[in-house]
């Protein structure tokens, strides 16, 4: 399918993109070259074809959920570069 300059130069608008016109010609076939391929997949019978969100299966893999000793609260605060009263001190990120 062919693409004319007018209509990159509206996409190209409404996209809010800026396309020099020494590219326009390269653009203009970029987008040629997709849209016959668009084509040809659009002759393809997909009656029974599931459709799918990857192209590859996909499954969570998730540890197993075990009870286990957490680190020492005087261990993680000895890297702390300020600590007060038992917690981490940080700079305010809130102004009241």
């Amino acid at each position: 399918m062919k693409i004319s300059h007018e209509e990159i130069q509206k996409i190209a608008l409404l996209s809010r993109l800026h396309i020099p016109d020494e590219k326009l010609a390269e653009t203009e076939k970029a987008l040629s070259d997709i849209l016959t391929y668009v084509e040809q997949l659009e002759e393809l019978d997909l009656t029974d074809v599931q459709p799918m969100a990857h192209a590859v299966p996909l499954y969570n893999v998730y540890r197993e959920d075990k009870v286990v000793p957490s680190l020492d609260h005087e261990l993680a605060l000895s890297n702390a570069p300020e600590e007060d009263n038992g917690y981490f001190k940080v700079p305010r990120v809130v102004q009241e």
